[in-house]
């Protein structure tokens, strides 16, 4: 059997990866706003079917602004489920109170420390560039960022693996992605990268470190 190359880049999400698991952050958003979540997870899709892509397809490209996205989610929500809710200023609230897995934190500043390119690959909405920002200083962390709404296109699309390949320099094969997402690591895969699905850090960190090391001629 032929072994898999040596990882050379490490390219983490952000929601779901360095953050608890979305669902329970969209919980946590929905009882702090006092809106159902299942009426709320309901109008997000609704919102994003005539894209004919994921829920967060709409903010993280983007193919709406933040303000009309709020607007399209407050008109379904009263249309469908008889709820009236204020999004203005989703990012801000979305964000407040949000916290970082310091343990997924922690062991990627180990492998930058040990000198492992470690990139940041993230369908992220430009409206929350600068909340993200404040709960992680990329700075001394992330060799490079790749964000979807600055390269134009989204995980799983190959073409935002080529990106982030090229800005770490080194091949396809060479790459993994830690990501929440089976969908993301399927299209990782399918663009030559290696691929971890995130559960938790302990799990990932034990994937990740025999695919950071060559296997012994033994």
């Amino acid at each position: 059997m032929t072994a898999m190359p040596v990882v050379r880049a490490v390219w983490s999400d952000f929601g779901g990866v360095l953050t608890p698991p979305i669902d329970r952050d969209l919980q946590a958003f929905c009882d702090r706003e006092g809106l159902p979540a299942a009426a709320f997870r309901a109008a997000m899709a609704e919102v994003a079917r005539p894209f004919g892509a994921d829920v967060m397809a709409p903010l993280d490209t983007p193919l709406l602004s933040e303000e009309e996205w709020a607007r399209r989610m407050a008109d379904v929500l009263a249309r469908d489920a008889g709820v009236k809710a204020d999004l203005s200023g989703f990012g801000e609230r979305w964000f407040r109170g949000r916290q970082t897995n310091d343990a997924w934190l922690r062991f990627l500043r180990e492998l930058h420390d040990a000198g492992v390119f470690v990139g940041m690959l993230s369908n992220m909405p430009p409206a929350w560039d600068r909340q993200w920002r404040r709960m992680i200083d990329p700075a001394g962390l992330f060799d490079a960022l790749v964000l979807s709404f600055e390269v134009g296109c989204r995980k799983p699309e190959r073409r935002i693996f080529e990106i982030a390949a090229e800005a770490a320099g080194v091949p396809a094969e060479a790459c993994v992605l830690i990501d929440d997402s089976a969908a993301n690591c399927a299209g990782a895969e399918e663009a030559g990268w290696q691929a971890v699905h995130f559960t938790g850090a302990e799990q990932a960190a034990a994937r990740l470190r025999p695919l950071l090391t060559a296997p012994s001629d033994a």
